[in-house]
């Protein structure tokens, strides 16, 4: 039997419609865990955005929590295979403590269970966020790029990294695993909750009329295309490795362009330089600290928005021979459905 954390959440919800369409014994009978009844509504709006709802029939639900313990425990009776997906993603210094929690704890304890019931294999979808920065002397940044702890971090960068550390800690005692590090992950949006957090936020800002663009460049991949590989390793002898999950080194101004077309509304016009972004998280530090309102943008996030971090595919390419979807004709087919919400 197969466990999926976080089944309820974007990378989630899409595994479990592509488990449940390729699986081929009993085996592979689909474990879901979710916190309230509520979050499973948004995995029922996506498969019927697929129209494969009768898909959901096949799915055991599970009520349960990564940081709570004896639900756990009933979760991963007479499982074999563990998709770890569940996490807290948030850029806001504020939610410290709730991404070490979530992202640290809550993956030691999968991790401990993983162990303790002689799980055959765990896969751990983490980020491009916990590698290392681009030395001036690399072109690309790769899966030995090595992580620099004397360099700022995000605490969800920071938190991610802790996550992973957790999950080697399974391999030195016996648990074998694979780790992902996904770039920025583009998906459907749904609800109006999908618009306040990853690429969501983007399609938000540009449908609400976005001016300003940066040059920063960063990875970008389907989530279609993550959940084929992460499924493909698993199904495969390759173990203990780690993979960069990336389609397309693109800088933010052409995916604003691309989300503006889709949306048919207005590009953005107006270069944000690094001194204006600079500028920008001061201010949003100083609005947050007078109205105690939660962060938008903080230091690392900005920096973030000019710099150019290319990332390198080739080793996942090389081992599935896999061949990634377009990014920029996926963003208009999953943004066309939804131009008028």
């Amino acid at each position: 039997m197969i466990l999926v954390t976080g089944a309820t959440g974007l990378v989630g919800a899409h595994l479990l419609i592509h488990l449940i369409e390729n699986q081929n014994n009993e085996s592979s009978t689909i474990r879901a865990i979710y916190r309230n009844i509520a979050s499973i509504e948004k995995t029922k709006s996506l498969f019927a955005f697929y129209k494969k709802e009768l898909l959901l029939q096949q799915i055991e639900w599970v009520p349960a929590d990564i940081t709570d313990v004896p639900s756990l425990e009933i979760a991963f009776q007479n499982i074999k295979t563990v998709y770890h997906c569940a996490a807290l993603i948030s850029f806001d210094p504020k939610d410290e403590n709730k991404l070490r929690k979530i992202n640290i704890e809550g993956t030691a304890n999968v991790v401990n269970f993983c162990i303790a019931y002689g799980i055959e294999k765990l896969c751990f979808i983490s980020s491009i966020a916990t590698l290392g920065d681009l030395l001036s002397h690399e072109k690309y940044i790769s899966e030995e790029t090595e992580w620099n702890p004397e360099q700022n971090h995000s605490d969800y960068a920071i938190s991610k990294y802790g996550a992973e550390m957790e999950v080697w800690r399974g391999h030195q005692e016996g648990l074998d695993v694979i780790i992902i590090n996904p770039g920025v992950i583009l998906g459907p949006v749904l609800d109006h909750k999908d618009w306040e957090q990853g690429s969501g936020q983007l399609l938000t800002q540009v449908k609400n009329g976005l001016k300003y663009y940066t040059k920063g460049t960063s990875g970008f991949v389907a989530v279609t295309d993550v959940v084929k590989i992460v499924v493909a390793l698993m199904q495969s002898t390759i173990k203990n490795e780690r993979f960069i999950i990336i389609a397309e080194n693109i800088t933010f101004q052409n995916v604003l362009n691309t989300m503006a077309d889709a949306l048919h509304v207005k590009r953005p016009n107006t270069h944000a330089s690094p001194f204006l972004m600079e500028t920008l998280w001061r201010l949003d530090w100083l609005s947050s600290v007078v109205f105690r309102t939660k962060r938008k943008l903080s230091k690392i996030t900005a920096k973030a928005t000019y710099t150019q971090n290319t990332y390198s595919n080739h080793k996942i390419k090389q081992q599935l021979n896999f061949n990634f979807t377009a990014v920029q004709p996926y963003l208009q087919s999953i943004i066309k459905p939804i131009k008028k919400i």
